[in-house]
């Protein structure tokens, strides 16, 4: 027997897992998961630009886990390396305008695989599995 709480991190995994593969239809497009992400969270930056260091934090990930990620987005030009002016440091990720525009046409594609995994939820418990998602993203944020 395990606890309710193990139980729920168990079944959270698990969830990860199965949503995770349904989004491997974004391999269309050329992209894993974690690219689409990048690239989601980089449109909606301003200047559609991040440090790394901030996009790995974003993503839940280390700061080498990141660079890790992005060495292929950027051979493949879906991202761009930017140094920082006034801090060499500092240095910025840019998402392209080929990366803007594959985002926008693999956006199609998870916005089908989403509607496919959640349509059939209500929309009061869609509400509160959001609730609670973000209770806990907030407390590990």
């Amino acid at each position: 027997m395990i606890s309710e709480n193990l139980n729920s991190a168990l079944s959270l995994i698990k969830t990860q897992s199965i949503l995770s593969k349904k989004f491997d239809k974004l391999n269309i497009h050329g992209l894993g998961l974690s690219d689409f992400i990048i690239l989601y969270l980089l449109k909606n930056s301003p200047n559609n630009q991040c440090r790394r260091i901030d996009l790995a934090v974003r993503m839940g990930i280390t700061a080498s886990g990141i660079t890790r990620l992005l060495a292929p987005m950027e051979k493949t030009g879906l991202v761009d390396r930017q140094s920082n002016t006034r801090d060499a440091r500092v240095s910025y990720v840019v998402l392209t305008k080929v990366g803007e525009r594959i985002y926008e046409e693999a956006k199609i594609t998870a916005e089908e695989v989403a509607e496919e995994i959640f349509s059939s939820l209500k929309k009061k418990n869609h509400s509160m599995l959001m609730d609670v998602l973000n209770d806990l993203i907030s407390k590990f944020n």
